[in-house]
């Protein structure tokens, strides 16, 4: 559904460029800075579409703004909305923090597009658009995989950061090794950042003797992991399921690394979908209020040709 909803709107903005070349209007991004492989890919991705846009669109200003936490984030977007904007697209460093600036710049007419993280109450009054990966489902495809090659093993989990797409790809997880003799020796928050999970993988491996298995939410904190492991001599372990699509990870799964024998899109991209979503609804009157979600697909040797982007940041 998604994939026909981005065609449709690439196409109408192609189309109308030319009937809306003097119509000047704003579209603001608000998005995380890049403090890990992840976020740095949205980045590019946000830098990307917004010149591919104002190319399109000559009178179109597109202000990427970047935020490295909830509050500099709601500054930012106080900012973005006094240069008058016809769109914000945002995508949460933190979304529940954030729900009064998001309200108040949406109250004054502007269609909002909201990435990613979705606030615990994500209904129309926050929001116009929400396109988002699938995090019950990256947290469910890698359950599934872990209890299908190895069902009765131990496992530990390194989280994310506490907010509501961790709880999500938590609940999928469980899901997943759901029937499963699976047993979850422990969780605990890495932050999406391969410092903290190369710390929370050695508390691991002091704490346990034997780790079959780990889950970790993020391939940048699979890094993190794969050192600690690397570091302690741990034999034990059999292989890591991380998710996002980073290059170097899907690589690893190209090159059959036992270590990364699959890993869980999650595409940084998406903020280009949201962005070419949210140029077409305001230039072209395309029908895109809702919510699209992406595909969690399972990236195993197979097919992750399909998923490697050497030239990419992330």
């Amino acid at each position: 559904m998604l994939k026909h909803f981005a065609a449709a709107a690439v196409l109408a903005t192609a189309f109308g460029a030319q009937a809306f070349a003097e119509d000047a209007k704003t579209i603001g991004v608000s998005i995380p800075a890049a403090d890990h492989g992840w976020t740095g890919g949205v980045v590019y991705h946000a830098e990307r579409v917004a010149k591919a846009i104002m190319a399109e669109h000559p009178g179109a200003k597109v202000i990427v703004k970047t935020s490295p936490d909830a509050a500099s984030q709601a500054n930012a977007i106080q900012d973005l909305a006094v240069q008058g904007l016809d769109a914000l697209v945002i995508l949460p460093t933190d979304p529940d923090p954030l729900v009064n600036a998001i309200k108040q710049v949406k109250e004054k007419g502007t269609f909002v597009t909201i990435v990613d993280r979705a606030p615990s109450q994500n209904d129309d009054s926050v929001r116009d658009l929400y396109v988002a990966g699938n995090n019950f489902g990256l947290g469910e495809a890698a359950g599934k995989y872990i209890a299908a090659t190895t069902p009765e093993a131990q496992v530990v989990v390194i989280r994310g950061l506490p907010i509501p797409i961790d709880e999500e790809r938590q609940k999928g997880f469980d899901k997943g090794v759901e029937g499963s003799k699976v047993k979850v020796l422990d969780r605990q928050f890495g932050n999406w950042n391969r410092d903290d999970a190369f710390k929370v993988m050695q508390d691991y491996l002091t704490k346990f003797p034997k780790i079959d298995v780990v889950w970790c939410q993020d391939d940048d904190m699979a890094v993190g992991v794969l050192q600690a492991i690397e570091q302690a001599g741990r034999t034990d372990i059999q292989y890591v399921v991380a998710g996002a699509g980073s290059k170097d990870m899907i690589k690893k799964v190209m090159d059959g690394d036992k270590m990364i024998p699959v890993d869980v899109l999650y595409p940084p991209a998406m903020v280009g979908t949201a962005m070419e979503l949210t140029a077409a609804a305001i230039y072209d009157q395309v029908p895109v209020r809702g919510t699209y979600t992406l595909d969690a697909t399972l990236v195993t040797k197979e097919n992750a040709a399909q998923y490697y982007f050497p030239d990419s940041p992330f």
